[in-house]
């Protein structure tokens, strides 16, 4: 089996990228998007993947499914699984999918987030733990200074790149953490929507969801490959 040179797969993943991306939705397409307490919402999903550090055979990917608003866990499966959940249990589907990385809030204005939202046609929300410096945001004094004015759980600031739009906000979601995360939109939800949801499923810093699915991960490496170091 070839294998292609390394420009030759950055450019296809591009191509795909570009691709991909006309398929996009920013905005909200759900009712409950918009109604008051986001009523309507019962299924939030969270993708998580974990890595073995040097191994790049091995990694994990996990799938859970809470309900909304009590944030308790449904479903759960090691695998890029929410084909497999629709065929099986649709009634599990998520209606709503946190993804720990970018969406909107990346070099192309299509992170993993958006990827995964356009193929799975599920609206999807991108959390991103450290701040992806891109398209002049930076994280020198100016962005320290606006984390340190988010003075409790719910407040934020845009992301706003050198063009002048607003590709994601920094979130403080907990009371519990003064480190913010970075929400960007991944398909077919307003960033207002997808921040304050994100603030919805947050209990401590990183919402439930992504929390959940990585530590399940984590769990599913450990226990497989025991002598491995895991990172995600």
């Amino acid at each position: 089996m070839s294998v292609l040179p390394q420009e030759d797969l950055i450019e296809q993943w591009t191509s795909e990228q570009a691709s991909l991306k006309q398929r996009l939705v920013e905005g909200d397409t759900e009712e409950w998007q918009t109604a008051p307490g986001f009523q309507g919402l019962e299924r939030v999903g969270g993708v998580d993947l974990s890595f073995i550090k040097g191994d790049d055979l091995n990694a994990c990917a996990q799938l859970v499914v809470l309900s909304f608003p009590e944030l308790e866990l449904i479903y759960e499966d090691t695998q890029m699984a929410l084909q497999r959940l629709e065929k099986t249990q649709p009634t599990l589907l998520p209606q709503v999918v946190f993804v720990d990385g970018n969406g909107l809030f990346h070099y192309r204005e299509f992170g993993v987030a958006c990827h995964l939202g356009v193929l799975s046609g599920l609206p999807c929300v991108g959390v991103a733990k450290n701040l992806l410096q891109v398209h002049g945001v930076i994280r020198n004094e100016e962005h320290l200074s606006q984390i340190k004015a988010l003075k409790k759980a719910g407040d934020s600031f845009p992301l706003t790149v050198a063009s002048g739009r607003v590709l994601g906000e920094a979130l403080r979601s907990s009371d519990k953490s003064t480190k913010p995360v970075y929400v960007s939109v991944g398909h077919r939800i307003s960033l207002d929507a997808a921040v304050r949801l994100t603030h919805a499923c947050s209990r401590y810093r990183v919402p439930e969801p992504i929390r959940q699915a990585d530590m399940l991960s984590r769990e599913y490496l450990r226990t497989h490959f025991p002598s491995a170091d895991t990172c995600g």
